[in-house]
Formats: structure tokens, sequence, C-alpha cells
């Protein structure tokens, strides 16, 4: 298994807590999905010195279109705005942007700028900033399934390990597993993000909403990963050789 500190971290967050943080305010919703941009800016220029070499953030799911009209316009927008003012800035951080989800519902103008800005970064060797936009992971997983079955209908039988393996190498080609999951906003799910990905992630709920979420939060969830001892299944060295009981006094 290609190790960690060979290969870098993959974080994933969901960005949970933007409304309520502007309903607390007394402010609008959208206000509070700009002042998770701002939160976003901090943790992207913060993740490469944690050694973090992939990052994975949930900025609108496939079950978000369910929002108020305004809301969804209110938070393309912001993406837009995001793009035209960080653009530069990441390609000179050579930052390499990648948008997983579906690209068809999106508003053509969005859709443009998201090719253009992965165009931009697309030779940037540092952080791999993915995000996910009209994301469903169970969407993403049986599609991935559906091409796994056609590409493999001639062989027979299909056994279930092959599958396993076809399957992983299309959900995770590009980022790779997830080694630490965050939440914000105090809720404790999954949301159908990255749920294939996510098999042996170490998983951490945060109550702090998204906006006040910053680099020291990062710094700290990072903290908290490094305590954590990582099995995958299988038995800590000190467990495996433990020592021998003695028998009738005997050494």
């Amino acid at each position: 298994m290609q190790s960690e500190k060979t290969r870098g971290l993959h974080v994933a967050i969901v960005m949970d807590g933007n409304g309520r943080w502007a309903t607390r305010r007394g402010l609008p919703r959208v206000a509070g999905h700009r002042a998770g941009v701002a939160a976003l800016r901090q943790v992207v220029e913060r993740a490469p010195d944690l050694e973090i070499a992939t990052l994975t953030v949930y900025a609108f799911s496939s079950d978000n279109w369910r929002r108020p009209r305004h809301e969804v316009q209110g938070i393309f927008w912001l993406m837009r705005a995001y793009l035209r003012l960080e653009l530069g800035k990441l390609c000179r951080r050579g930052v390499r942007l990648q948008f997983i989800g579906r690209r068809d519902r999106l508003p053509p103008a969005l859709l443009l700028d998201l090719i253009e800005a992965e165009s931009a970064t697309s030779h940037g060797g540092g952080l791999h900033l993915r995000v996910a936009v009209d994301y469903s992971s169970q969407d993403s997983i049986a599609q991935a399934a559906a091409n796994a079955a056609n590409t493999l209908s001639q062989q027979r039988p299909v056994c279930s390990q092959l599958m396993r393996q076809v399957l992983t190498q299309a959900l995770t080609a590009e980022g790779g597993d997830v080694d630490l999951l965050i939440r914000t906003g105090g809720e404790k799910r999954l949301s159908d993000f990255l749920l294939w990905e996510t098999a042996y992630a170490e998983l951490l709920f945060v109550d702090r909403l998204w906006p006040d979420f910053d680099a020291a939060g990062l710094d700290a969830a990072l903290a908290e990963f490094s305590r954590r001892e990582r099995r995958f299944g299988a038995v800590p060295p000190s467990a495996m050789y433990p020592a021998i009981p003695s028998i009738g006094g005997l050494p």
C-alpha cells in the first residue's frame, strides 16, 4: 500500500453551515455562502503546508437543486466570482483544479468558467483541488457500474472481485482514496459524498459552522488525524506478538 507520506494526504470536506451562519446573524443565506468562500480560501492556502496533496470539497450536491432558486443562483454566482478572483493566484501556486459531478444541468456561463479554469490549471503540480458541483456519490457509483458492465460484458463470468477492481479504478483514479473526511456544522452524516472513496477514511465531525472554519481549524483537524491509528482491518503491530504469560511460576 502506498504510504501517506509518499503520496500526500487526501482530505475531503463537507462545507456545511453557511445558511445557518447567515440566519443567526439576520443575514440572507447567500451572505453565508459568501463567507464560506472566504473560509475555503484560507483552507486552500494552508493545505499544502500540512502535506495535503488532494483536497476535495463539497460545493453543491445534486440534492441542493431543491433549494430556493435565488439561493442556487447566488451559489453559482459566487463560484464564478471565486474563479475570476482566485484563478491567477491558484495558477501561480501550482494548484490543479478539477470539478467533479454532472455538467449537463449547470448554467452554460458557469460551465464555461469551470472548463476554462480546469484548462488554465491543468499543468499545476501542487495541490489537487477537486470541487464537487451537482455531485451525487450514488450517481457516480451507478454510472461507474454501468460503464463497467458494458466493458466487461464479453467476459464470462464477471466475478465480484473483478467488478470491484474496475469500480475502484473508475472512482479513485483521479483523487485516490480519502484519508480524512471533515464535516463542519455539527451534523454527523456523509450526505452522498464520496461514499466509495471514504471506505476507510477517518471521519471528523466538528460543530463549527463552515464560515468560521479557518486555517487553524484545518491544523486542529490534521492534529486529531495524526493521533488516530489506521489499521485498515488488520491487527496493529503491537498486538501481533503478545507477551506469553508465565505458567506455574516459571518465567
